[in-house]
């Protein structure tokens, strides 16, 4: 129990701390006007309470990832808790804050658009194609995910589940972002938190089961995976989201164009973060502590990370709020999937030049994408999760580089981005190189060495970024 409470003390410290150190190196203006007013258009960009936009970006950024990925990494034991705390606080949501703030001050442009400016168009080109990718592959996740659980509840057939959540996917797509989004996903937000806490609460007081049972500080340093699969570099693509996630450089320019006022930058953006990391945590404690070690987690997931939500909220809270908890994990997922799709239309329209006040001209758009995404749903769910939590991290380590040119070109301290982004780097490149299943299946030695070369010519190549000029919008 102390373990997991210092985890979240530690979180929460991350957010006062570090979170108001790394908001005074960005440097906000409180009398600066944000997009949501110079840009106000009655679809994408709305003025919205501080409050109002927090609880819908949470929604936004915290699908199944910061459930289904703990529960994979808890299966390497307490390192997973390791892990997200500090990729929480130093990298995740550093990440967030600057995806969303140089948003802020790009008049809300999207992620590729704001590689472009900072580190080429090579970068801008690269991203629009791998945004995209990622944000159909996490629809497709955030679509399947949820259908899976439903049926598990009803025993309806999947596809019928599919359907229903592709069609509302498509209106909350083409809706303006206050008449849906902004009207009920801050309640959704709210439910979100009340069942996470609730499993909490309920794993605390059980006279059953205990918090973290036989864990000591030695294991949070250790490899308990029963499945012999290695630590380095795997967990940091297995939990991306509740530590580091790229999906979220895609969601953040959504909020970007609703926030009122920079000096709301850190808690919408910062503390977002660190609330799915405190979401992360209470995931991979359920996970450690219902079934008593790893070995029985990885019978009882069986593959699919589902089977241990179902079997965790049934267990701790009964049948009835067993079905709210299941509800509130579904409800995740969906909530998250239809922002992934506008975030794709969004990006589209950027590239295509095409506004999008016409309803015709978001059609045109958001068809095609949900077209691909039903074929998508057809291919195996393992798969599908695999390539998404790669092209995650490495969306991740692309917009870490982009904050890290934006700040060297503004003469501040870009290394609170630098490392991180050197790190995740070496993460993606060390799995591709090593992964037998999506890389080349090197040895482990040798896919570390090649990575952390590759990483250090990025590095170099980044930091030369840093000498030519500061672009015309970021001089005012």
């Amino acid at each position: 129990m102390l373990y997991f409470l210092l985890a979240v003390g530690l979180l929460i410290a991350g957010y006062f701390i570090y979170g108001s150190f790394v908001e005074k190196v960005f440097g906000i203006n409180r009398n600066r006007q944000t997009p949501a007013h110079t840009h106000t258009d009655g679809v994408d960009y709305v003025p919205m309470s501080k409050s109002k936009v927090y609880l819908i970006q949470l929604l936004n950024i915290a699908g199944v990832g910061p459930i289904f990925g703990p529960i994979l990494g808890a299966l390497y034991g307490p390192a997973a808790m390791l892990w997200i705390v500090i990729g929480c606080i130093f990298a995740g949501a550093v990440h967030d804050y600057f995806s969303g703030m140089i948003s802020v001050r790009n008049d809300g442009q999207s992620v590729p658009n704001l590689a472009g400016k900072y580190l080429g168009k090579g970068a801008k080109h690269f991203m629009n194609v791998f945004a995209v990718i990622l944000l159909l592959l996490v629809g497709v996740v955030f679509i399947s995910a949820p259908a899976g659980l439903l049926n598990k509840l009803t025993g309806v057939d999947v596809a019928v589940f599919l359907a229903i959540i592709f069609v509302y996917y498509l209106i909350a797509t083409l809706l303006p972002v206050d008449k849906l989004i902004g009207r009920f996903y801050p309640f959704f937000g709210a439910m979100l938190v009340f069942m996470s806490v609730g499993l909490t609460l309920a794993l605390v007081f059980s006279s059953d089961y205990s918090m973290l049972p036989g864990v000591t500080s030695a294991d949070f340093f250790s490899n308990l995976n029963p499945n012999d699969m290695p630590l380095w570099p795997a967990l940091f693509i297995t939990i991306a989201c509740g530590a580091v996630s790229g999906f979220h450089a895609t969601q953040s320019p959504l909020m970007a164009r609703c926030v009122e006022n920079e000096q709301n930058g850190r808690f919408v953006f910062y503390g977002a973060m660190i609330g799915e990391g405190i979401i992360a945590l209470i995931w991979c404690a359920l996970a450690l502590s219902f079934f008593g070690g790893v070995d029985a987690l990885n019978s009882a997931m069986n593959g699919n990370p589902a089977n241990v939500v179902y079997d965790v909220s049934n267990g701790l809270l009964g049948a009835v709020g067993g079905f709210m908890a299941i509800l509130g994990v579904i409800v995740l997922p969906i909530t998250s999937g239809d922002t992934a799709f506008r975030s794709a239309r969004l990006i589209l329209s950027e590239f295509f030049d095409m506004p999008q006040q016409k309803i015709s001209k978001r059609l045109l758009l958001a068809l095609p994408l949900f077209a691909i995404g039903a074929a998508l749903t057809q291919i195996d769910f393992g798969i599908i999760w695999r390539y998404f939590g790669v092209a995650n991290q490495a969306t991740a380590a692309l917009m870490l580089w982009t904050a890290a040119a934006y700040l060297l070109r503004q003469q501040k301290l870009h290394w609170i981005c630098t490392l991180p982004a050197m790190f995740m780097t070496t993460v993606v490149f060390a799995f591709l190189l090593s992964s037998t299943t999506l890389g080349f299946g090197l040895p482990i030695q040798l896919s570390t060495i090649a990575a952390a070369l590759a990483t250090l010519v990025i590095t170099v190549m980044v930091l030369q970024l840093g000498k030519k000029p500061i672009p015309v919008l970021e001089k005012l």
